[in-house]
């Protein structure tokens, strides 16, 4: 098998809430328990469902946006991904048509089956429907005919009477019905403020649910036929995303190569830090760094020798106390940071960075205090770097995406991390000495520069005050 014929789903649905992510992770688990290779992939900027993906098969979750990385990007990053399994399954984003806010189709769950060219599964609610769900069914059939609708799972399903009326609406759809799960049969994952509770917060749980997820998935479900289904994608014209040669095209280190300095680049991560895309360290790993990962939570010191720091998004404010309480470790970042290291920091690390978190001390680096609110903030964004930073050279065009119910003030620097220019213009997040901090999560993989940029500036710059190299 080529890695262009991959075999490979789409799980989509009418709507957000229909159980896309319960029927998706629950098939990634079951074909992965029948001793498939497994590749998990979720369209958008979504991070907290890759980890319940990541743990159903043992590889990284991956995201596809077409919005973030470019509709070119699709295709390559999702056969990088993909190398040496099986079978990928795609979970979609909100209803199977809904895209980028104003910009039609892109990024939406059906424009990305489309790139990959992939036949879509559609996860219906039934619970408040019988010969309804035969209609429903045949406009998201019909709506565009580039989009392959090859199947219906059937969900929340009250009874073998309710599911006898459901297949027979279904019988002159045209679709056929690959499984029907019982509206009490599926385990469920703990919500919070911004979706559901990260694994890393929930391992030992999360580990039985995605194991009773697969159970059910399999006795509702008909995997061979999924599979065979699966299996009847065309072959993808397009060559597999490569960090190394994307890097040395950015201008940075050869494909392959590693920089004599081979500085190390530590990686927030544990519990609280929770939300970074495979790639980024990826990424960074050929731009000729060590990535070292530590735990803000656990680790009172940052990896020794490092040289620059990469501190992602997550759940800061639930963890502000532990956060608060490891003194050390705000020392020893509040120390890079004045040494002119780089160090980037996105949302949670933004954050972090501030002086205090809800009134409980954090690092110190940034001249603001945050604090969580009602209000959320959701939206993809379109940004310029106003001035030379360690992240970004002036004038560098991105697409990101804001998710937080947090606010800071102030918002700004006197030298702002970036100029929003849609939908709305304003400047955001804060420049100060090696430091880039700002709420805007930015998909390295569509501007590689960002890597290069970053480890570059280490391999210039100083060592933590303290810390053996």
């Amino acid at each position: 098998m080529s890695g262009g014929s991959i075999p490979r789903l789409v799980i989509a649905a009418p709507s957000s809430g229909a159980g896309k992510t319960t029927v998706a992770t629950g098939l990634m688990a079951a074909f992965a328990e029948a001793g498939l290779v497994v590749s998990p992939h979720k369209v958008g900027p979504d991070y907290i469902d890759p980890g319940y993906h990541s743990l159903a098969t043992g590889r990284p979750g991956r995201n596809l946006d077409a919005y973030l990385c470019g509709p070119d990007r699709i295709a390559p990053l999702f056969l990088h991904g993909a190398a040496g399994a099986d079978l990928a399954v795609v979970e979609g984003v909100m209803g199977l048509f809904d895209g980028a806010s104003g910009m039609g189709e892109l990024s939406s769950t059906a424009h990305v089956a489309k790139l990959l060219r992939a036949p879509v599964v559609l996860v219906v609610d039934a619970s408040s429907q019988s010969r309804s769900v035969a209609a429903l069914v045949h406009g998201f059939a019909s709506w565009d005919p580039e989009v392959r609708l090859a199947g219906v799972i059937l969900n929340k399903v009250g009874s073998d009477r309710h599911e006898e009326l459901l297949r027979e609406a279904m019988g002159s759809s045209g679709v056929p019905v690959l499984g029907a799960l019982r509206r009490d049969g599926l385990a469920g994952t703990p919500s919070r403020h911004l979706g559901l509770v990260p694994v890393a917060e929930r391992r030992a749980e999360a580990v039985e649910s995605v194991r009773e997820l697969a159970a059910r998935v399999r006795a509702g479900c008909d995997l061979e036929a999924l599979l065979a289904l699966a299996r009847t994608v065309p072959e993808l014209p397009d060559a597999a995303w490569d960090p190394a040669a994307e890097v040395a095209a950015a201008g940075g280190t050869a494909a392959g190569a590693r920089s004599p300095a081979r500085p190390l680049i530590a990686v927030a991560g544990g519990a609280a830090f929770t939300f970074s895309y495979a790639e980024h360290a990826e990424l960074l790993a050929a731009a000729g760094a060590e990535v070292a990962p530590f735990d803000p939570l656990r680790d009172e010191q940052l990896p020794p020798g490092t040289q620059g720091l990469v501190i992602g998004g997550g759940f800061p404010e639930v963890y502000a106390p532990d956060l608060s309480a490891n003194a050390p470790l705000r020392v020893a970042v509040a120390a890079l940071a004045a040494s002119g290291a780089p160090v980037s920091a996105e949302c949670a690390g933004l954050l972090y960075l501030s002086r205090s978190i809800d009134g409980r001390p954090m690092c110190g680096v940034l001249p603001a205090e945050a604090r969580m609110t009602e209000r959320l903030t959701l939206g993809y964004r379109e940004a310029v770097a106003l001035r030379d930073n360690a992240l970004a050279a002036a004038g560098t065009r991105v697409r990101g995406h804001e998710f937080h119910r947090t606010a800071l003030e102030p918002g700004a620097g006197t030298d702002p991390a970036w100029g929003l220019t849609h939908p709305e213009r304003r400047v955001e997040g804060f420049v100060t000495g090696g430091v880039h901090a700002s709420y805007l999560h930015v998909h390295w993989a569509a501007e590689p520069s960002l890597a290069r940029r970053l480890v570059a500036g280490a391999a210039r710059g100083a060592v933590a005050p303290g810390a053996a190299r």
